[in-house]
């Protein structure tokens, strides 16, 4: 059979683009269907105007910083609708790369909603295509708990476009997105509480990087509020918000933001239509090679609820177009070793195993850890401490994890990161010369295992 498309991507996000791009590229016909804005979360509502954010968060403690080397400044002024503004600008631009790399590229471009209506059919706009394969990269939703009163709390998405910073914001959850946001509150001056049912925020991190964390966003003057959850949500007739708590405590604020999960977005898409499954969580259920119960339909990204990042998304949609139209090249997505930032103030990098992880796998290991105050804050009344972290396996010498919480740690552990990956040991650390005076060479100095 004769089909109008040999891949047809629903979704033009991160990983769908990729993937688009990349088989157009390898001599596919292509078309992409997009129901909301080019390039997804991560552009639009996600990474990109969130860092943008935090970056403008992070400006408070500049200027507060300043006078220890010399800088005298009138009080500062914020004003957030100049941010959002600059930031919708921003967004605006990528909006308009990311649709000149499809069209460039030689991608076909279908903007509304596209439904599946058999193995090989998608519908959008009243028309009918038919596709060799279809790739699902829908991405997920921000979902809040439906008690009473939800309606009165926001998500990320409408975080991004709030007409004025709230006077006093109450985040809900202890995973990225709400660490992020709380920084970003509390830095841009809404006095912010941050909320997580369980004992301590970010799970699955490492341990000394949590209780780092914990440590400075206290001594910064967050509300930190762990052991608790909402009850319901009540609008008062000034407009405020009135919560209670399950203990029974009550709280006020101007805004009660939720990031407390994300669900795939799967609305409308017409799976019942094939033999597509879905796991006990509501992700599509797919193999080793991105492929569904149905043959000709695959799916990535956060809609498979593998690990939910921008870059593993772009390798899934590499690996698929290769594995399709340019199978010598193919070679599968190497889910081990993922680097990974957690843009909170202050930051978090992180790659490899946790200390916990390393024990539960049964590793014998060596810990190496530094806490310091930066050489910018030496100057300054500021106490904020960075930690590094190495976890290495005692019999092999291998470096099995690398953890900081301290300014730029992204960007140190990316290159952290490749050394990882390459399986160096820390004798090669011992024997890395440091780029002097910087954070990073802290990295190769330690010396002393802790407790040793």
């Amino acid at each position: 059979m004769a089909y109008d498309f040999d891949l047809y991507v629903i979704g033009a996000g991160s990983g769908g683009v990729r993937a688009a791009r990349f088989a157009a590229g390898f001599g596919a016909k292509v078309a992409v269907a997009e129901s909301r804005y080019l390039g997804g979360t991560c552009v639009n509502v996600g990474c990109v105007p969130k860092k943008l954010l935090v970056y403008g968060a992070h400006f408070a403690e500049d200027f507060e910083q300043a006078s220890g080397f010399g800088w005298s400044l009138d009080e500062a002024q914020f004003d957030w609708a100049t941010l959002i503004a600059n930031k919708d600008r921003e967004i605006n631009r990528l909006n308009g790369i990311y649709r000149n790399l499809l069209v460039n590229s030689g991608v076909t471009l279908h903007e509304g909603h596209a439904k599946i209506v058999d193995p090989h059919t998608v519908e959008i706009n009243g028309e009918r295509h038919t596709a060799k394969n279809i790739l699902i990269a829908t991405g997920g939703w921000p979902q809040i708990p439906e008690i009473p009163g939800h309606e009165h709390a926001i998500s990320s998405n409408q975080a991004f476009f709030l007409k004025e910073l709230p006077k006093r914001v109450l985040v809900v959850g202890g995973g990225y997105i709400a660490v992020e946001f709380a920084g970003i509150f509390h830095g841009l001056g809404a006095q912010t509480t941050l909320l997580y049912r369980g004992e301590l925020f970010l799970r699955g991190f490492d341990g000394s990087v949590r209780k780092h964390l914990q440590e400075e966003l206290t001594k910064r003057g967050m509300d930190l509020q762990f052991n608790a959850d909402i009850e319901r949500i009540d609008k008062q007739a000034d407009g405020s918000l009135k919560v209670t708590l399950k203990d029974g405590r009550q709280l006020e604020a101007d805004c009660v933001f939720y990031a407390t999960g994300r669900r795939p977005m799967l609305d409308n898409l017409g799976l019942e239509n094939t033999a597509v499954k879905l796991d006990q969580k509501g992700f599509v259920e797919v193999d080793d090679l991105y492929q569904t119960a149905e043959p000709s339909i695959l799916a990535l990204g956060d809609v498979i609820g593998r690990v939910q990042l921008t870059p593993v998304a772009l390798a899934e949609g590499m690996a698929v177009a290769r594995r399709l139209f340019k199978p010598e090249q193919y070679r599968p997505v190497d889910y081990k070793m993922i680097p990974t930032a957690v843009f909170s103030l202050p930051n978090i990098g992180t790659v490899g195993l946790t200390e916990e992880e390393a024990r539960e796998a049964g590793h014998e290991v060596q810990i190496f850890e530094s806490r310091f105050r930066p050489m910018k804050l030496t100057l300054t009344e500021c106490q904020e401490r960075t930690l590094m972290k190495l976890v290495v396996d005692a019999q092999t010498d291998k470096v099995l994890g690398c953890h900081m919480v301290g300014p730029e740690a992204g960007e140190i552990v990316q290159g952290l990161a490749i050394a990882l990956k390459a399986g160096a040991t820390k004798r090669h650390f011992d024997e890395t010369i440091g780029v002097h005076p910087t954070a990073a060479e802290e990295f190769v100095t330690l010396r002393t295992p802790v407790g040793a």
